[in-house]
């Protein structure tokens, strides 16, 4: 799939560009070129449908689905509001956009992130790794539809790792904070205890990763398993060692998360996966 076209439409003149760079401005309205516009994607055919005042990037692609979101390169877009013709895109991360430029249509990954702290819980110390990941997986192409800070008791750590999966039909769910020695870092037993499989290799690539920073990352038992069609990952407590973390393994947790769910790639690549399971 690729970009067919880029337009700018102020009032009833069209003009069509090679090359233009979406983005936030200040005020964090979508920007088209250093301008406020809004921004739609469009199949072919959809032209006579933009707005004025607006600009839109034509994709080659016959049928849009309700909810997605748009990576090309390095740029990424979400769809934030439709009709049965324009979907209005929400700038994630900015950058250029070229005419011809490979593009991607992902569905939106259904997420949340647990802070896990006793401190935290009890209003003592700020939860600065929860906003941090639900930052990343932003980017990653996720939402976050949910956020939680508890203390270090496994019952409740389990409680809500069941709700998330089971009732709230989570596709990831971050947990950050307990994995050290401390006796009351119980968050690996507890994801380990909700878990019908466990993936070993997540929790072994953070570590290794994170040795190349800090002798002491042998310490650190972050974990990850499976359960039903949930991928659930504990991370390290400290902002700045959950941020490393989850970017030394972030990039295979789409795949592993559309193998998980059954899905056949991409949310355009089959109708009947549009907006999502």
């Amino acid at each position: 799939m690729r970009i067919i076209g880029i337009v700018e439409k102020t009032g009833d003149r069209l003009l069509r560009r090679r090359l233009c760079y979406a983005g936030l401005n200040a005020g964090g309205k979508t920007s088209f070129n250093g301008m406020e516009r809004k921004l739609f994607a469009l199949s072919p055919g959809g032209l006579d449908s933009l707005p004025g005042n607006s600009a839109g990037l034509i994709i080659s692609e016959s049928e849009l689905p309700d909810e997605f979101f748009l990576a090309v390169g390095e740029v990424l877009f979400r769809s934030c509001a439709s009709s049965a013709v324009l979907k209005e895109l929400k700038v994630i991360r900015g950058g250029f956009v070229a005419l011809s430029a490979r593009a991607s249509l992902l569905r939106p990954v259904k997420s949340a992130v647990l802070t896990v702290s006793d401190k935290g819980a009890a209003g003592e110390r700020e939860d600065t790794s929860g906003p941090a990941l639900a930052e990343r997986l932003e980017g990653l192409g996720c939402d976050v539809e949910a956020s939680a800070l508890l203390p270090d008791n496994r019952q409740e750590i389990e409680g809500l790792l069941k709700d998330w999966s089971d009732n709230r039909g989570m596709h990831l769910i971050l947990c950050t904070g307990g994995t050290g020695f401390s006796p009351r870092d119980v968050t690996p037993e507890a994801v380990e205890a909700v878990a019908e499989k466990l993936v070993p290799g997540i929790g072994e690539a953070m570590r290794a990763a994170s040795l190349k920073i800090t002798p002491r990352a042998v310490l650190s038992r972050a974990n990850a398993a499976i359960r039903g069609g949930t991928l659930i990952i504990s991370l390290p407590g400290s902002e700045k060692a959950a941020r490393e973390c989850f970017d030394s393994v972030s990039g295979a947790l789409r795949h592993g998360i559309e193998i998980l769910r059954g899905w056949d790639g991409e949310c355009a690549s089959s109708p009947a996966h549009k907006g999502g399971n």
